[in-house]
């Protein structure tokens, strides 16, 4: 079975989701990344896999359920710190982020799947990519990527050339008030919307 991994940050406020702020302050913005990030791990959760790891910026707090393994984030650039957590893998293994609440296990269970390809990838509605798999972790394809461009997603799939590859649907990252209130709009049952329906009162 495959390995399944997280790679989050700490929740604390001015650390996470600062393209919130304004008009949440950064109390409230770290409020929506802690329930982003509890509704990914939840879905991970309850998705059959071998290994379930959270590969974390910081220290685990009550947002964590039982059954992860906690690694912490190399040092370096976001590349360095992907292509670290897919060489702790000694077999089949999927990466997604902490951005994208709305992501299910029905999702992720065919996103594990390998029978049929060598590696699977996510697209983000910004140019990124939210989900990557390889059947065979090899570091390589991901050092060297430039992260946090609108080229991201182009230039990692690029890397996957000559793999037989599993395109996933693309989703939306929330890093804006825009894609919160669309992402919030899309998993209408998850903590990320309870809490950005409690925030909007708040907020104006």
């Amino acid at each position: 079975m495959t390995t399944l991994m997280v790679i989050a940050k700490e929740p604390r406020p001015g650390r996470v989701k600062t393209r919130l702020t304004p008009p949440y302050t950064p109390h409230q913005a770290a409020r929506l990344a802690e329930a982003a990030l509890a509704d990914t791990l939840d879905a991970v959760a309850r998705t059959p896999a071998r290994r379930r790891v959270l590969v974390l910026d910081g220290e685990p707090g009550t947002w964590l359920p039982a059954g992860f393994e906690v690694v912490p984030q190399c040092a370096g650039g976001l590349d360095e710190r992907l292509a670290a957590a897919f060489a702790g893998c000694d077999g089949p293994a999927l990466l997604i982020g902490m951005d994208t609440p709305q992501v299910t296990p029905e999702l992720l269970a065919v996103s594990v799947d390998f029978t049929d390809c060598d590696a699977c990838f996510g697209p983000a509605e910004d140019g990124g990519f939210w989900a990557l798999g390889l059947a065979d972790p090899d570091p390589a394809l991901l050092r060297g990527v430039p992260m946090s461009t609108p080229h991201t997603g182009a230039a990692q799939r690029a890397r996957l050339a000559g793999l037989r590859v599993r395109e996933l649907p693309r989703l939306r990252d929330v890093d804006t008030v825009r894609d919160a209130d669309a992402v919030a709009e899309s998993a209408p049952g998850s903590r990320f919307a309870a809490v950005r329906a409690r925030l909007g009162a708040v907020s104006g």
